[in-house]
C-alpha cells in the first residue's frame, strides 16, 4: 500500500500482496469471531416505516447496478444532483442505484474520505438533507430503480461519538485504539462487543425504515466477522414487507451463508485487465469465471465491472485501462454477458477520461461520447431481455488466444458472443458446432450467416441470437 494520505481509504484488496491477503483472511481481517448475540435485534420504539416499501426490487440475476460518487456525479456534488439525472440512469437499463457513503465525515486525522463515518444516522450536509435523500429514493422507486446505501461497518472516524466506548474498538497491547490496514484516518471496530453490534444493527435498520432504502453495499466486508453479518442481515430482512439487496465488498465465501446476495468480482476483473493489457490468452477468463462460481449458491451472484470508485481513482478510467473507447466497450460486454451481474461506475457510459476522486469534487462532463452511451444501452437492454445471458448455461470455445467466444442457452433461446480482445484484426476459426449456422445480430438487427471463420475488427464484439 502506498503511504500517502490520499490513498488511506482505498480498499485493501487492490494493494495487499496475495500472501499478505491470505494471512489476513486466515488470522486478522475477521478480528474476533465469537458467536454472540445471534438473535435479531429488536427495532427501537418510535422508528416507523417512512413511505411504502418498494415492491419491484429486482431478483439478483436481473440486477444492473450503477455506482454514484456524489462528489463527481454533478456540479452540485449532492443528492439533488443525482435526482436531476435519474431519467438518464434509468435509460441505460439500470435498476439498482448504489450511493457511496452519505454520512457526515470525520475531521480528526481526516483526509475527507466518505468512508470515515462520524455519525451513522445523519446525512452529511455537504450532500443534502434527509428530505433530499427521501425524495431521491422515492423518485428512483417511481422509475423502478432500487436504492442501496454504502455501509462502513469495519471502522469509524476518530471523532465518531462511539469512540467514547473504548470497548467498541480494537486496541493494541498498550490499550490504544488502532487503525485497520494502515488507514490512519479511521479507528478499527471490535465485534467482541455486544453493545457495538446492537448499535450498528440499529443504525442499519434506521435507513431502511426512515429513508425507505432497499439494502446496502457493505464496505470491506471481509474485515467484519461472519456472525455479525448473519445477525445484521437476519435482523433487517425481518422488517415486514421488505425485499432487500445485500452486497458484500469482499471475497469470503461465507458471505453468502450470512445472507449476502452479491460479492465483488475482483478475480474476473484482474484477469480481464491482464487479457487486454498483457496479451494474456482469453482462456484465463474462462478459468476465472469457473473459479468464481465454484462456491456461489443458487440465487446469489458475483458483481462484475470494468470500473469502480477505487480502481478509477487509483488506476484509471476504463477507456485507458482497456486501451481505448472501443476496448472499454469490448471489456464491458464480457463483464455483462459471461456471468454474474454487471455494474457501471458513473461516467463510464460517456467514456469519461479523467480519474474521479471521491475526496474532492471532480464533476463529470456528461456531453462527451454520446455514441458510447448508446452502445451501453444496447448491451444492457439486451441483457435484461435475455434469460440465456442472465441465467443460461455457458459453453466457451477456447480455440483462440485473441477472441473470447461463447454460447449461452436457456430453454429454446441461444445467444452466441464473439469479442476480439486485441487492437488489431483477428481471423477467428469457428468451432465446428456453429459452422454454417444462421443468426440474428442483436446490435444491428441483421441476419448473419456464419461460415467456418470470421474476421473481427479491433475490439469488435458480435452478439447473435438464434432465429
Amino acid at each position: 500500500m502506498k503511504n500517502t494520505s490520499v490513498l488511506l481509504e482505498f480498499r485493501p484488496m487492490h494493494y495487499l500482496s496475495i500472501a499478505l491477503l491470505s494471512f489476513l483472511l486466515i488470522t486478522g481481517c475477521k478480528k474476533s469471531d465469537p458467536v454472540i448475540d445471534s438473535e435479531p435485534v429488536v427495532v427501537q420504539p418510535g422508528t416507523e416505516q417512512y413511505g411504502t416499501p418498494f415492491g419491484k426490487v429486482p431478483a439478483t440475476s436481473d440486477i444492473v447496478m450503477y455506482e454514484v460518487n456524489l462528489r463527481a456525479f454533478s456540479s452540485q456534488g449532492n443528492l439533488k444532483g443525482v435526482q436531476a439525472r435519474l431519467d438518464s440512469i434509468k435509460a441505460l437499463g439500470v435498476n439498482v442505484l448504489w450511493l457511496m457513503p452519505i454520512y457526515p465525515i470525520g475531521e480528526e486525522k481526516g483526509v475527507n474520505s466518505p468512508y470515515a463515518v462520524r455519525n451513522y444516522m445523519q446525512v452529511n450536509p455537504e450532500f443534502g438533507t434527509m428530505e433530499d435523500l427521501r425524495t431521491l429514493v422515492s423518485e428512483a422507486h417511481n422509475r423502478d430503480m432500487a436504492v442501496i446505501l454504502d455501509w462502513v461497518a469495519n471502522h469509524t472516524s476518530w471523532d465518531n461519538l462511539w469512540i467514547q466506548n473504548k470497548a467498541w474498538y480494537t486496541k493494541d497491547a498498550g490499550g490504544n485504539i488502532v487503525s485497520p490496514n494502515g488507514w490512519n484516518d479511521v479507528a478499527d471496530l471490535n465485534y467482541s462487543s455486544s453493545a457495538l453490534r446492537k448499535e450498528m444493527i440499529k443504525a442499519m435498520k434506521y435507513w431502511v425504515l426512515s429513508a425507505n432504502v432497499d439494502g446496502y453495499r457493505c464496505d470491506y466486508a471481509d474485515g467484519v466477522p461472519y456472525d455479525f453479518w448473519k445477525q445484521a442481515i437476519d435482523t433487517i430482512r425481518s422488517i415486514p414487507n421488505r425485499k432487500l439487496i445485500m452486497f458484500a465488498e469482499g471475497t469470503r465465501t461465507d458471505h453468502f451463508s450470512a445472507g449476502f446476495n452479491l460479492t465483488f468480482g475482483w478475480n474476473f476483473y484482474g484477469k480481464l485487465k491482464d487479457v487486454f493489457t498483457k496479451n494474456d490468452p482469453t482462456s484465463g477468463l474462462v478459468a476465472a469465471n469457473i473459479a468464481d462460481y465454484a462456491k456461489v449458491p443458487a440465487n446469489a451472484h458475483i458483481l462484475r465491472f470494468t470500473s469502480n470508485h477505487d480502481d478509477n481513482a487509483v488506476d484509471n478510467s476504463p477507456v485507458f485501462l482497456f486501451n481505448s473507447k472501443a476496448g472499454s466497450m469490448a471489456a464491458f460486454v464480457l463483464t455483462a454477458y459471461m456471468g454474474g451481474v454487471p455494474m457501471l461506475y458513473n461516467g463510464q457510459e460517456v467514456g469519461c477520461p479523467q480519474k474521479l476522486s471521491f475526496f474532492a469534487r471532480t464533476p463529470i462532463d456528461w456531453s462527451t461520447n454520446p455514441e458510447m452511451t448508446a452502445a451501453y444501452k444496447k448491451i444492457i437492454n439486451f441483457r435484461k431481455s435475455s434469460e440465456a445471458i442472465k441465467t443460461g448455461s455457458i459453453t466457451s470455445y477456447n480455440n483462440s488466444n485473441d477472441v473470447m467466444a461463447f454460447k449461452r442457452i436457456s430453454g429454446t433461446e441461444e445467444v452466441l458472443v464473439f469479442v476480439n480482445v486485441r487492437n488489431q484484426p483477428v481471423n477467428y476459426n469457428l468451432d465446428a458446432s456453429i459452422n454454417n449456422t444462421s443468426w440474428n445480430d442483436v446490435i444491428n438487427g441483421k441476419t448473419v450467416n456464419l461460415g467456418t471463420s470470421k474476421t473481427l475488427q479491433p475490439y469488435e464484439y458480435i452478439i447473435l441470437k438464434n432465429n
